[in-house]
């Protein structure tokens, strides 16, 4: 099975089409991400839905608004609980873990290596197959 990061962008727009891809794909949920780091002195959250590959793919889409979100724990947001609201909605649970950021690495393409990497070794996606 392939994992590939999906990225939507920062904005609220995006968020909702996060919230969305969930809701329509309920029964393909695999998992839902929240990916704390910190940029410089800003505490960011990252929200991501990992979904079961479609039918007879082996693609595992990880759809991801990266970086975008203050920290909720740090700073209470609205991006946050309209995602966590979908979580308990969906009657899902959002597993949290702390990365390094996405500045540290050259290309995104390296960065999202590092997070399958890192998602995979904590069991939070399957191993390839």
């Amino acid at each position: 099975m392939i994992q590939r990061f999906i990225e939507l962008g920062e904005g609220y727009s995006d968020i909702y089409e996060l919230l969305e891809l969930a809701r329509l794909n309920r029964e393909r949920i695999h998992r839902l991400i929240r990916l704390d780091t910190t940029i410089g002195n800003n505490e960011k959250t990252s929200l991501a839905v990992a979904l079961e590959p479609a039918a007879p793919g082996k693609l595992m889409p990880i759809y991801i608004c990266r970086e975008g979100v203050t920290n909720p724990d740090v700073t209470p947001n609205q991006r946050y609980d309209l995602f966590s609201e979908m979580a308990e909605e969906l009657d899902l649970t959002i597993h949290s873990l702390s990365v390094k950021d996405s500045k540290q690495f050259k290309e995104d393409e390296l960065y999202y290596q590092y997070l399958i990497g890192i998602l995979r070794m904590n069991r939070y996606i399957p191993p390839l197959q």
